[in-house]
């Protein structure tokens, strides 16, 4: 004994435990049902066992840890590593092996001599109770032990119906999550935010992580927030295929994402992708084809025509109604979505292969979307199982032609939405004439530019053409070495390079406020680069019978660099020959889109999971970051701590108590966090050192910002309470959570004086709140040949503006001081007690002294007033309902979703008022007046004051739709012969029925990802509805 002791300080308390089970002191049990340590009256020596050595995964493949493995009619057990390997001496005289773990099935396993190699596979429960899943970094943990809310997402929900942004697919399937895609059609970007706008400066959007790697979400958002025109084309993630994705995990809050730091502020999706299996070959095939038509148009009229010679509708009532429709502008877009892939592998060696494409035509003429992926994944494993080899590549390309979400200028369909009704219309899709004397195609477009430089729609799909193309490579690669049955370290690797290319080409008599005479011409290229490195120490152990352990410690590495340059001018010898030396050197400039921009972070961090008899855990974890940004600033560090703590309640009480919940009460958890996590500034070039100028027109601007030595990260804190819990013999499932987070050191920004030599200064200051409920609520229950499953979630976010900054002194003049608690961003407003997403106007209806109306002489007038409120882009509630009902071979699913609350502001029926092409407009002629208090007054008069006040054009965001819908017949396998092992067919529809909404368009259709790119419509190109076809098989 007095030997061992003298080896604690060398070998640790592990090799002592291990020391005192020799020489037979003690039995150590490591799984629930043994809840102590006993003397060991039955000592077992070495010569009396047999030792066996296996794996457990589940049917995928995927491996389990801490599985409970307990020799049936003893007390000896153990659990499985990180990667779900066990060795265990099993007495002689006992032959069998129980294998136990939650969510799964009992498996009894007979074992006669000693065994090495067994590979054991568990199968999922029907009702699970709780599994596993995948948190930060890629660590894998029950979720029992999670003091956070998470919630998954099977393939089978991104596949069914299918969208070329995946990310649309999760919406109103989750709690917690405020997905808006955007107005740019097939494979846009989509805007997704998590409990609430927590940065006024910086990105409010998600991060995305694969296969536990951070990726950069590039997206293009030229136009932001501008009336004039928005070019959004498609983002990072939409690249991904997702019949390459086998679940997904979502973290809505900080405390999830703590380990990820800076860059997970805001909430993360952990996409877990396919990888190769054991076993023969197999091949999966889908395909699909959908039909799209816009889901909501403006109400237009057709018994008003125009003035001959003017633009607008405001002539007499036509003899015969026009046969113009606006609708009859778009065509029936289509998309076609082809996938295959195949997997094949032995114990050693796993691959895993893909190639998918995705062929859209739009709605507006000459729109188009092409992408296509592929992906190859081989998993290898050497000396023994300890040495774990996983590398990936992906190729994308992908080419857009088109691509516009909002605007005025090349928006096709302002001329459409327009045209005057008494104009015959077919003539203008003839949009271009032979010019004899000029020797190439003039636009032809009969009502002129309607004063704001309006185009034929058709000039603007053919003639003003924007294509882009981008190719993608990302190459992904871990090598994991185990070190001991219970200690692994691992290291990853990432590298995404994307190159695009986009030109813009406007032909020769394009209006002259974007062209030459001859045309005009512009080409640029842009790089984006991510590189990303990191090494895990991961260790897990059981020890004094209740208790577990799981630490994990590492560092990281990431880069981002972009990179953009290009060129353009009017042409000048030739026209419409879009080449470089064809551009006119005297008015051609070269120019960077996005310029040069890197950011680079370093990392360590650390976690730390107690447990104790599978029914009491504690979470601690820790990340430094060292971000670029903050280079040469006081705090040149950020550290985020996270402290979590979950309980399984219903394995607190006696087997008595249970019986008697029972069937009521399955399961029941509490959990709670408490977490902060920081944001560096989003820009670069801020602090001491690091600022530089531009060159503008031949000379060097002002410096654009004025540094700040005291910059430091914006930092949130946040805490949360939930519940997850089962009810009716775990048919029934219930989760809540409750949360609250306070983001500080909010960038805002002041405008300097021109003396200065700077534009702007940064102030952090401010606090914003958001606090919030998630819920969701889920049944399930089998009839025999009959089932039905349904899940039920909800949101609610209220978002404040607690503080924001007063009486900060300019620092070229400290005499003056500069007041920033309200803030005007286009049509928002940030004020204190107000939100993110308040919006108002300064513009009234001219009232006299007595506060009525004035209609002196007969002429309504505006006014300018203090802003005043008109509402918030935010909603009170987001509601989905989802269900499957199955019979035999046959399956209905579907979802509807439901936002409540919040307001909108239609930019486009203002205008079509005010040139007289609206239903309103021609009903209020028929009725020959407009009541206006006691004035009556002329419809013409009526809508020329009102089209500029934005409080007369605010309408409920709250809508109801109907926004999946799948009807599946999958065959009887026993059928289709030996070659093919599954076939099923579906109907599949999305979006496609509007049951409740009031405002003229789309309310969650989104102009930008951008913060406040949302709750404004302004000729945004309508949403879309599709219906089609699907069918998958499988060799």
């Amino acid at each position: 004994m007095v030997s061992m002791l003298k080896n604690l300080k060398t070998k640790g308390v592990k090799w002592i435990l291990l020391a005192l089970l020799s020489h037979g002191f003690w039995t150590v049990s490591a799984f629930d049902k043994v809840e102590n340590l006993r003397r060991s009256s039955d000592y077992i020596t070495q010569q009396q066992t047999k030792k066996v050595t296996g794996t457990v995964t589940d049917e995928k493949g995927e491996s389990l840890p801490g599985v409970n493995i307990v020799v049936k009619g003893t007390s000896v057990g153990v659990t499985t590593d990180f990667n779900g390997n066990f060795e265990i001496n099993v007495p002689s005289d006992k032959t069998e092996l129980v294998f136990s773990y939650i969510g799964f099935k009992d498996q009894v396993i007979s074992v006669t001599q000693s065994r090495s190699g067994l590979k054991v596979i568990l199968k999922e429960e029907v009702q699970q109770i709780e599994g596993t899943v995948v948190t930060a970094l890629g660590i894998k943990r029950q979720e029992k032990a999670l003091s956070y809310n998470v919630q998954q997402v099977k393939s089978d929900e991104l596949t069914r119906v299918k969208d070329a942004n995946f990310v649309n697919s999760l919406n109103g399937k989750v709690a917690g999550v405020n997905i808006q895609r955007s107005a740019s059609g097939v494979g846009g970007a989509t805007k997704v935010v998590m409990r609430g706008a927590k940065s006024i400066k910086g990105d409010n959007n998600v991060l995305y992580v694969v296969d536990g790697v951070p990726i950069g979400n590039q997206v293009n958002r030229e136009g932001d927030g501008s009336g004039f025109g928005g070019r959004t084309s498609g983002e990072g993630i939409s690249d991904f295929n997702s019949e390459d994705i086998e679940s997904i995990s979502v973290l809505t809050g900080p405390a999830a994402a703590a380990l990820y730091g800076a860059s997970a502020a805001n909430g993360v999706i952990v996409i877990n992708t396919k990888k190769g299996s054991e076993g023969k070959l197999k091949i999966n095939v889908s395909s699909s084809v959908e039909f799209l038509n816009p889901l909501i148009l403006p109400e237009f009229q057709n018994t008003y025509g125009n003035v001959k010679g003017n633009y607008t509708s405001w002539g007499d009532k036509l003899s015969t109604p026009s046969s113009y429709e606006p609708k009859d502008f778009f065509n029936t877009g289509r998309t076609y979505n082809n996938a295959v892939n195949l997997s094949v592998g032995n114990k050693q060696n796993q691959t895993f292969a893909s190639a998918s494409s995705v062929v859209s035509e739009g709605v507006v003429p000459n729109n188009n979307y092409h992408r296509y992926n592929m992906s190859i994944r081989n998993t290898s494993s050497f000396l023994d199982d300890k040495l774990q080899l996983d590398l990936s590549a992906n190729y994308i390309r992908q080419y857009e032609r088109n691509m516009v979400s909002f605007g005025t200028y090349f928006n096709p369909i302002v001329g459409a939405y327009l045209y005057p009704r008494g104009e015959n219309f077919e003539q203008e899709k003839y949009f271009e004439r032979y010019d004899l004397d000029l020797g190439y195609a003039r636009q032809h477009w009969s009502p002129g530019d309607f004063g704001m430089d309006i185009q034929n729609p058709y000039w603007i799909a053919y003639r003003n053409v924007r294509p882009q193309v981008k190719d993608r490579y990302m190459f992904m690669g871990q090598l994991k070495y185990n070190i001991l049955g219970n200690l692994n370290v691992a290291t990853r690797f990432r590298l995404d390079n994307t190159y695009t290319e986009t030109e813009d080409k406007r032909y020769a008599s394009t209006i002259n406020t974007f062209a030459g005479s001859k045309g005009r011409y512009s080409y640029s290229q842009g790089i984006f680069r991510q590189k990303y490195l990191d090494i895990i120490a991961n260790y897990n152990t059981t020890f004094a019978t209740d208790y577990t352990l799981t630490a994990n410690v590492g560092s990281s590495f990431e880069e981002y660099d972009t990179k953009s340059r290009g060129y353009g001018g009017q042409l000048l010898l030739l026209p419409n020959k879009f080449t470089y030396n064809n551009i006119d050197p005297t008015k051609a400039s070269p120019f960077e889109s996005g310029g040069n921009s890197r950011k680079r972070n370093v990392a360590i961090f650390a976690s730390t999971e107690l447990g104790w008899k599978s029914k009491l855990f504690l979470t601690l974890t820790g990340r430094t970051d060292y971000p670029s940004q903050l280079v040469n600033s006081k705090e040149e560090q950020i550290f985020y701590p996270s402290a979590g703590l979950s309980a399984v309640v219903t394995e607190f009480l006696s087997e008595d108590t249970k019986a008697r919940l029972n069937p009521y009460l399955s399961y029941f958890k509490i959990r709670g966090s408490y977490t902060e996590v920081g944001s560096p500034i989003p820009f670069t070039g801020l602090t001491p050192g690091t600022t530089t100028r531009e060159i503008e027109g031949g000379s060097v601007k002002a410096f654009k910002y004025y540094p700040l030595a005291d910059f430091k990260a914006e930092r949130t804190r946040s805490y949360e309470v939930g519940i997850n819990s089962k009810w009716l013999n775990n048919k029934l499932s219930l989760d809540l959570t409750l949360y609250h987070s306070n983001t500080y050191n909010q960038l805002l920004e002041a405008k300097l004086p021109e003396t200065s030599g700077y534009d702007f200064m940064f102030v952090q200051a401010g606090n914003i709140e958001n606090r919030g409920l998630e819920m969701a609520l889920g049944y399930r229950q089998d009839w025999g040949a009959f089932n039905f499953a349904t899940n039920f979630t909800a949101t609610t976010n209220r978002n404040k503006i607690v503080r924001l900054a007063s009486g900060v002194q300019n620092p070229f003049n400290p005499a003056e001081t500069f007041d920033l608690r309200d803030i005007q961003v286009g049509r928002f407003r940030l004020r204190e007690g107000g939100q993110i997403g308040d919006m108002y106007d300064n513009k009234q209806i001219k009232r006299n002294q007595y506060g009525y109306v004035d209609f002196t002489g007969g002429v309504l007038l505006d006014e300018v007033t203090e802003p005043y409120k008109l509402g918030t882009i935010n909603p009170d509630w987001l509601l989905g309902w989802q269900g499957n009902v199955g019979y035999k071979n046959i399956s209905l699913s579907f979802l509807f979703k439901a936002r409540l609350g919040g307001e909108v502001i239609s930019g486009t029926q203002q205008v079509l008022d005010r040139y007289g092409v609206s239903k309103a407009s021609a009903d209020a002629r028929d009725l020959g007046y407009v009541q206006v208090g006691d004035f009556r007054v002329g419809p013409k008069a009526y809508y020329d004051a009102i089209s500029n006040l934005n409080s007369y054009y605010t309408y409920s965001a709250t809508n109801v739709r109907l926004q999946e819908v799948s009807l599946t017949y999958n065959f009887d396998t026993k059928k289709l012969g030996k070659n093919l092992s599954n076939l099923s067919i579906s109907v599949i529809g999305n979006n496609l029925w509007m049951i409740y909404n009031k405002a003229p368009f789309d309310p969650e259709l989104a102009a930008s990802t951008g913060t406040l790119g949302q709750g404004y419509d302004y000729f945004m190109l309508p949403s879309l509805t599709s219906y089609g076809l699907s069918v998958k098989m499988g060799f």
